[in-house]
């Protein structure tokens, strides 16, 4: 291996020597001058190309950066767009519903209105008859022994007396009130009567309610005597 290296050093000496004999030391040192500053031309173009695609690396990574934000915002508009759309169809819904309750609440006011209207026309009509039948009650106690009562909720009381010879005092009662209808109605009957129903009935198709009281006390009368 030794003599190989050195033959190798010999024979380069003897290269190196006979290319100065022919081109000469000067012209040799030139081209070893160009070559140098070719190899630091080269040298220099490399780094600058070197940073320059380091450069354009970094610059592709942004773009590719930028693309992506671009696409999650533009993914995040799309969203708002689609949120904003439910939202205003959410609105118009309840804008609706809205109205239907508006109007709703306002039939139903008015229908109250009526109601009251109704209610209160049959009150009032209710008391005019009760006090039609107050009005009477003299006749009624002269002529028929009876005792009228005015009680709770609008109902007259009926006592009929003098029916039974045993106890004259033994009263026979029943109680009057007027319902909804505007109809006469019987609550209460002491004694009761298996006819009272068919008395009603018959007041309330002629409206004589004298007759009614009468035969009241006539079926009182005759109950009486059994």
């Amino acid at each position: 291996a030794e003599d190989e290296i050195t033959l190798l050093e010999r024979e380069t000496k003897e290269f190196w020597t006979k290319l100065k004999s022919i081109y000469g030391t000067e012209q040799i040192n030139q081209t070893l001058a160009l070559r140098d500053s070719c190899k630091e031309s080269i040298k220099m173009l490399s780094e600058k190309w070197s940073k320059k695609l380091k450069e354009g690396d970094m610059m592709i990574d942004k773009i590719q950066e930028y693309s992506n934000e671009i696409l999650q915002q533009s993914k995040l508009i799309s969203e708002n767009q689609e949120r904003l759309t439910e939202i205003k169809s959410n609105l118009n819904q309840e804008e609706e519903q809205k109205k239907d309750l508006t109007d709703s609440i306002q039939e139903l006011k008015e229908e109250l209105m009526k109601e009251k209207e109704i209610i209160s026309s049959k009150n009032k009509a209710t008391k005019e008859r009760v006090e039609r039948l107050c009005k009477s009650k003299a006749l009624f106690e002269e002529r028929l022994g009876l005792e009228i009562r005015r009680i709770h909720n609008e109902q007259l009381q009926f006592i009929f007396r003098h029916i039974d010879h045993k106890d004259p005092d033994k009263p026979y009662v029943f109680t009057l009130s007027i319902n909804e209808q505007g109809d006469y109605e019987v609550t209460s009957c002491t004694p009761p009567l298996d006819c009272i129903a068919e008395f009603q009935l018959k007041v309330r198709e002629t409206n004589n309610f004298s007759a009614f009281v009468a035969n009241i006390r006539k079926a009182f009368t005759a109950l009486s005597y059994k």
